[in-house]
């Protein structure tokens, strides 16, 4: 990490301001050339001209000096904070490099921040996901991670498993001695609560995912019940053609839309029956498909004709994915009722019509996904960190085993991986960690 970094940290395009990004052992050298008449007084902003390495004037900008330790990095920093715009920014950017410093590689600088100790893994993942947020409750949950939530979570995880160990380590070491007879019923109490814990952390973190990737709603039903008009009416546009043709649809649509403080992807999908074709059945199967892998299901009913076969199709479906949030809505109220919808009142249905009343729905999707998002229970953000809990809960579980049959090389080798998998989510395992524990919980000096 010796080179001296360089890249522009805000968007490409037309704005107020932008910003050029220094880091390394050379940043304030290199910053003089473009900057000479800056004090680079450490977190002082100085308003000054800049050059480029032919002496033209390139802005009168902001030059902000941040002096290692104390920056994102690390490192030496310095931020210069022009007009907007790709050309001037591009300008200050190609001047520091001829004068010595090379463009970051994609999360460089985050990167370093964390090999120099500045954020764990954790926080680094925060970062990224926090600048493609989805919803207001994406942004308060990667802000908790900021500010050390998911570290203290692992930290105190590690402590629980190390201390166990310990005493494992000094039953093994030191079994002539007289120890605790509850010690093994104590560990295993304490073992448990770690397993439920971790699995219900991971259990909500999967329930509440869509609050960082966005959520996933699938409108399914059988062919002509108006999932494609009730997409168009969500839009506010005729993205989907829409006509008295049954099958109409043939494949998944999918657009995304705002509801409330969320951005959702709205799949609509083909009317689910028995296909017809080759074709058909592709994009039943899509449907079918992009409901395993939805967060809500919107089924929709034709109120103005009787249920049918196809439509109990729809109830069987709904009844096989009970772990999903579902929205079950009569469409068509502006007809006549027809449809005798006794066998759906289990699922609560809501009246609409998608073409000229569905406010109800959109308050009622609003709501459940605001209720997914109103736990305040840690989350896990990425499939890297709900694999490393996971992986951690199951190791403490097999440790039970061998714990109850008194085998503690067997218990001290899985508690050892659970700390390993803990331990990938913020920071590498140490094995000088047990010692300490050892020597700091008992006095073994004999």
């Amino acid at each position: 990490m010796s080179d001296t970094i360089a890249a522009i940290a805000t968007a490409s395009g037309i704005s107020s301001i932008s910003i050029i990004r220094l880091s390394g052992n050379k940043a304030c050298a290199i910053a003089k050339y473009i900057a000479p008449t800056a004090s680079f007084r450490p977190r002082y902003s100085d308003l000054t001209s800049l050059y480029n390495a032919s002496g033209e004037l390139i802005d009168h900008a902001l030059v902000v000096y941040f002096q290692n330790p104390q920056s994102f990095t690390g490192e030496d920093i310095v931020e210069f904070q022009c007009h907007g715009g790709i050309v001037v920014a591009e300008e200050i950017l190609d001047a520091v490099i001829r004068h010595g410093a090379r463009l970051a590689e994609p999360g460089e600088f985050s990167k370093r921040a964390f090999l120099n100790g500045k954020i764990d893994l954790s926080k680094a993942e925060a970062i990224a996901k926090l600048i493609e947020a989805k919803s207001v409750d994406a942004a308060k949950i990667l802000a908790r991670q900021l500010k050390g939530e998911l570290g203290d979570f692992v930290d105190k995880s590690r402590e629980s498993l190390l201390r166990a160990l310990a005493y494992s380590e000094v039953m093994i070491d030191y079994a002539e001695d007289e120890m605790p007879e509850d010690i093994l019923s104590q560990l295993s109490g304490q073992l448990e609560a770690i397993v439920a814990n971790m699995t219900r952390i991971v259990q909500s973190s999967r329930r509440r995912r869509g609050l960082i990737e966005g959520f996933c709603v699938a409108i399914i039903g059988k062919p002509n019940v108006g999932k494609s008009s009730l997409l168009n009416a969500l839009l506010s546009y005729d993205r989907a053609i829409v006509s008295e043709i049954a099958g109409t649809t043939r494949d998944t649509i999918e657009e995304q839309v705002r509801i409330g403080s969320h951005l959702i992807r709205l799949i609509d999908t083909a009317g689910i029956r028995e296909a017809h074709d080759q074709i058909e059945r592709i994009g039943v199967e899509r449907s079918l498909r992009s409901v395993a892998e939805s967060d809500v299901v919107i089924a929709l009913f034709d109120g103005s004709v009787a249920l049918d076969s196809e439509d109990q199709k729809i109830i069987d479906i709904l009844e096989a994915n009970q772990d999903k949030e579902r929205i079950i809505a009569i469409n068509k109220s502006d007809l006549e009722r027809v449809a005798d919808i006794q066998i759906l009142s289990v699922f609560n249905p809501i009246e609409i019509s998608a073409k000229e009343q569905f406010q109800y729905l959109t308050d009622t999707l609003q709501r459940r996904l605001d209720q997914i998002g109103e736990s305040d229970d840690l989350m896990l953000i990425s499939a890297r960190q709900i694999e490393a809990v996971e992986r951690c809960a199951e190791e403490v579980a097999l440790a039970q085993d061998p714990l109850k049959r008194g085998e503690l090389e067997f218990f001290s080798y899985h508690l050892q991986e659970a700390v390993k998998s803990i331990g990938t989510i913020t920071r590498p395992y140490s094995n000088e960690e047990i010692l300490d524990k050892m020597f700091g919980e008992f006095c073994l000096g004999k």
